[in-house]
């Protein structure tokens, strides 16, 4: 499955490498499409492959972490 993304980064995270802890943890690959990140926040328009169950799993922990996810399309 293949899809693309919006996430929006609370500033909290601004010292955390989440999308790399996605890419190491999870069997998902990402492309990054556009991307911008200050102290208070940051956003992502990201592409997302993987099994479904791989792509919910990440959701899941970006969700926990409080990033907020907008799906903008989706291909099998």
């Amino acid at each position: 499955m293949q899809m693309a993304i919006g996430l929006t980064f609370p500033g909290t995270l601004q010292d955390e490498a989440v999308i790399s802890y996605l890419c190491k943890n999870y069997e998902v690959d990402l492309k990054i499409i556009e991307a911008s990140f200050s102290v208070s926040r940051g956003w992502a328009m990201l592409e997302i492959e993987g099994r479904e169950e791989e792509i919910s799993r990440a959701f899941d922990y970006l969700v926990s972490r409080g990033v907020k996810i907008q799906k903008i399309g989706a291909e099998s």
